[in-house]
């Protein structure tokens, strides 16, 4: 049994000057994470091929920060149920700045995805924590407005982080190194802000952690996921060591199972996969993030190889994905927040995300911008309606006591989604790209140039062998989105069965102090039931 205490005062609901103060903090520290992971995306094949690494290496670097991201949001979720949160959401922070500077001043590719791991861990933490810390503070029903504030966060991110980066990897006197340096102060700012602005009320809960538990779910996705990043590259899919990574990881999380199901307090409480909207919400965010992060984490690598643009031009091309998504999640939430109904927007962008993917799979080295804006702009739209509604269907279905390992699940599930989704779509690109430069060269061709393992500096090839390689690219980046689509149309399905319920109208923190209360008055049962829909 858990015994928990009700706060000393009960929280009341907040006016939106106090919770726009709290969340400046938190806004801040989602520009930090947005911004690391986009201000490197245009600079990462000047990175890798400075560094003479290879396309495995590419992925390597992208896949790393999602695998530490992945593994270690179940815990943070956790932790956010036991503990303070803004220290955590510090923490959090802390241990990105280390990552980003370790990153700055990487001369390897070693030590570069090394720190990637380290900038993962603090984003799984900003990932878990930001979505928790929004629903203690704000109660579903008001939740759509301010998701479309962070909705407008997340699109200044993700467009000033490629112009960013492009703009640094274009100067001579600071160069891609600035592209992780540049995160710092604004981590640091971050950190200062939560201190001074956010405030949450801690209720007490004596617990034990579930250290085993939390090393076997680790360990057994960290192995999954190591297999996805490296078979069909630097090993069959059909080896001894695909067997042993496959084999070891199901046994961990056999292992991991078998543990949550009997401590007073897991990493993971089994029980909310009772609730029917936790699942389908958990199985919808998977798809989304093989569909989402494995179909567009290699747009910018298109837009310099195989359309041959510079790392700025690339940052700005991406700009109508961006801008679909802000409009749509923006004008969504303030529409959900007026009338209380959700679904709808749901099932509108599993529609608009397939088609999106679906037109983007007819591109080639040959497509004018204008179709790629139109196709973007569609992905975008469908990505901003679905995602951040799936959390907002989870939240408003659990006890406010399991706000944060529900919320982290479904976070934990998108991004395992988009690891794999990464690391496969990798594989199938090298593949494909060392197909067509194999078709088009020879043997003889591609040892004197066109090496299907090193990511091409297209400004220095030929005329004759860049065509070549812009051509292979194209094809291949255009398999990716081909691949892609069915997960999003499958996402469709499954959202087509979760059950709309009216939003709540209290906020995470109202319904936790009342939950601690009943608990109290029953003589300290179990704190923390799930109910079953």
């Amino acid at each position: 049994m858990t015994a928990i205490e009700a706060p000393d005062q009960a929280p009341t609901s907040m006016t939106n000057r106090q919770i726009l103060q709290a969340m400046s903090g938190l806004m801040a520290g989602m520009f930090v994470a947005i911004l690391a992971g986009t201000v490197v995306a245009n600079a990462l094949p000047r990175i890798i091929a400075d560094l003479g690494a290879s396309q495995s290496a590419y992925t390597w670097v992208v896949t790393s920060e999602l695998l530490a991201m992945t593994a270690t949001v179940p815990l943070w979720g956790k932790l956010s149920d036991l503990y303070n949160k803004k220290l955590l959401l510090q923490l959090s922070l802390g241990m990105f700045v280390i990552g980003s500077l370790l990153a700055g001043f990487s001369q390897g590719v070693e030590l570069l995805i090394f720190s990637r791991v380290m900038q993962g861990i603090g984003a799984g933490g900003l990932t878990a924590l930001a979505q928790v810390v929004m629903a203690a503070v704000i109660p579903p029903r008001r939740l759509g407005k301010y998701a479309g504030m962070f909705g407008a966060v997340f699109a200044v991110g993700t467009v000033a982080g490629p112009l960013v980066g492009g703009v640094m990897v274009d100067t001579s006197w600071l160069g891609w190194r600035w592209c992780f340096f540049i995160g710092v102060p604004f981590a640091l700012l971050a950190i200062a802000l939560l201190q001074r602005t956010l405030h949450l009320p801690t209720v007490r809960r004596d617990v034990k952690i579930d250290y085993l538990g939390a090393f076997l779910i680790v360990a057994g996705v960290s192995a999954i996921l190591i297999w996805t990043s490296l078979a069909g590259n630097q090993f069959d899919w059909a080896s001894w060591q695909t067997a042993a990574l496959t084999g070891g990881g199901v046994l961990l999380l056999v292992a991991a199972v078998y543990v949550e199901a009997r401590v007073p307090e897991p990493v993971i409480p089994l029980t909310i996969f009772r609730n029917r909207t936790v699942t389908l919400t958990t199985v919808a965010s998977l798809l989304v993030g093989v569909a989402m992060f494995g179909g567009t984490v290699f747009l910018s690598q298109y837009f310099q190889i195989a359309l041959g643009k510079s790392p700025t031009v690339a940052g700005l091309m991406g700009l109508p994905m961006i801008l679909g998504l802000l409009v749509s999640s923006t004008v969504a939430g303030q529409i959900i927040s007026a009338t209380g109904k959700w679904k709808v927007y749901l099932i509108a962008g599993g529609i608009t995300m397939t088609a999106g993917l679906a037109l983007l799979s007819t591109i080639d080295a040959n497509t004018g911008f204008g179709l790629l804006s139109l196709y973007m702009t569609v992905l975008g739209i469908g990505v901003g309606l679905l995602m951040q509604n799936l959390v907002l269907a989870a939240q408003n279905d659990v006890p406010a006591s399991e706000l944060g390992a529900a919320t982290s699940v479904l976070s934990f599930f998108r991004s395992m989604g988009g690891t794999i989704g990464t690391s496969v779509l990798g594989a199938i690109l090298a593949n494909r790209v060392a197909s067509e430069l194999a078709k088009s060269l020879g043997t003889e061709g591609t040892a004197s140039g066109g090496s299907s393992e090193a990511v091409p500096d297209v400004t220095k090839l030929p005329e004759p062998m860049r065509e070549i390689v812009e051509h292979a690219y194209g094809l291949a980046t255009a398999d990716l989105f081909l691949v892609a689509a069915p997960f999003a149309a499958l996402a469709l399905v499954v959202v087509v069965f979760i059950k709309e319920k009216p939003l709540k109208t209290t906020s995470g923190m109202e319904r936790l102090a009342e939950e601690a209360r009943q608990a109290v008055a029953d003589g300290d049962k179990p704190s923390s039931p799930t109910p079953v829909s």
